[in-house]
């Protein structure tokens, strides 16, 4: 379980997929108050890179249960257009704000 500090600290870093695609920078985070656990994280994704174009959005936010390390970098599941393999999810199951 990675600690609110830990994920606090991770704002303004990169996020990849686990496939080593670029999405973004983390910006944000929204936290469920009455567990106080982390429910989603925002990114501002690069509008020019191939998964910001798949994503179609300037900011997406994706649920806590798609990443799966925050480091370094922060790394999510795979992003695919249509139907997700094991260790991926589809692109409606983001957000986009």
């Amino acid at each position: 379980m990675v600690s609110v500090k830990e994920v606090t600290e991770a704002i303004e870093r990169d996020v990849f997929t686990n496939k080593g695609y670029y999405l973004g920078k983390l910006r944000d985070l929204e936290i469920d108050l009455s567990t106080f656990r982390l429910k989603s994280i925002v990114v501002e994704t690069d509008t020019s890179s191939e998964m910001g174009k798949l994503l179609g959005a300037k900011r997406v936010i994706i649920p806590y249960s798609v990443v799966q390390a925050i480091g370094d970098v922060v790394i999510t599941k795979h992003i695919v257009a249509s139907a997700p393999q094991e260790g991926e999810i589809s692109k409606e199951e983001i957000q986009k704000s």
